[in-house]
């Protein structure tokens, strides 16, 4: 009897049943995740450049190694996902080249400098907010592996986002220069944040299909509605002043009316021409080529192992 893998897969779909790297799987949803799955791990990846520069230059002990466990944490979300992705039949050295000749992209935000320490308290803040608010849902995405990584990843970015709520909050609080130091950080990162959600529904290439394979749950335009509904009370909160002259309560929606980021930006720097994207580039590559030799030894020792179990 013929089996109609198209009509299997969509079933399956169609019960949330979970698809798993053995399931046939149309080509352009494998191709799809592996896009999705590869840029988010290049965005962890990359993610712990600009806050790895402030582990020397944090404000206290404690301070420091807050910042190392969450950099070290980010670094070990990139590997997940990295395995995610491999499991749909491409590799790691694909992966890393697409990153490193400037192929693959990842999160625009990343190429933002980080200009004070406020800025690490945006990121956590602000930042991995706007990452949660993206991956809860990915916990319940269709494709088993990926949905098995968020659950940690998700875990460990809402301690991330605590430890930049408390940088800001110690700051707002603080003397009035460090209150300025906050609001500073505050409008330089609040619109590139809200560009982490993608462009506009209607202009995203993409958003069809992913909730179509339920990859995604909900769209762009909706987590970014929910993630100004969720900031503008923190803002306030903190005492800070959210810097769209625009906002302003909708009773009948229930939410904010906002102002849409400058998309002719977000395009500039994706494209790679960020205020960062060369830095960032050259940065990930040297760190590449400096770990080759470790990458050299450990494939040595697996061959040996696997030469001394078969002895």
């Amino acid at each position: 009897m013929d089996v109609n893998f198209e009509e299997l897969f969509e079933s399956k779909l169609a019960k949330n049943d979970i698809i798993e790297p053995k399931d046939w799987m149309p080509e352009n949803y494998r191709k799809h995740l592996i896009r999705q799955i590869s840029q988010h791990a290049h965005s962890e990846i990359v993610g712990m450049l600009p806050e790895g520069n402030w582990i020397t230059r944090a404000p206290s002990l404690r301070a420091k190694l807050v910042l190392l466990a969450k950099v070290q944490d980010e670094g070990g979300h990139g590997l997940y996902l990295y395995t995610a992705a491999e499991s749909l039949g491409t590799s790691r050295d694909e992966l890393l080249d697409a990153l490193h000749t400037g192929k693959a992209k990842y999160s625009s935000i990343f190429n933002y400098p980080t200009l004070t320490w406020a800025d690490i308290g945006a990121i956590g803040w602000l930042v991995d907010g706007a990452a949660i608010m993206n991956q809860v849902m990915l916990q319940r995405t269709s494709y088993g592996p990926y949905a098995r990584a968020m659950v940690r990843i998700c875990k460990e970015e809402s301690f991330h986002q605590r430890q930049g709520y408390e940088v800001m909050t110690k700051l707002s609080f603080g003397t009035a220069e460090q209150k300025e130091m906050a609001q500073d950080a505050l409008n330089r990162w609040w619109f590139p944040t809200l560009m982490m959600f993608g462009p506009p529904d209607i202009e995203s290439p993409n958003s069809d299909n992913a909730i179509k394979w339920r990859i995604k749950r909900e769209s762009n335009d909706q987590l970014r509605q929910r993630f100004v509904n969720q900031t503008i009370p923190q803002i306030e909160y903190l005492g800070l002043i959210c810097p769209d002259t625009n906002l302003k309560w909708n009773e009948a929606k229930q939410g904010y009316d906002f102002s849409e980021p400058n998309w002719a930006e977000f395009k500039n720097v994706i494209h790679g021409n960020g205020p960062c994207n060369k830095e960032r580039l050259v940065a990930r590559n040297k760190a590449h080529k400096d770990g080759e030799w470790v990458r050299a030894a450990a494939a040595e020792f697996g061959r040996k192992q696997n030469e001394s179990q078969a002895a």
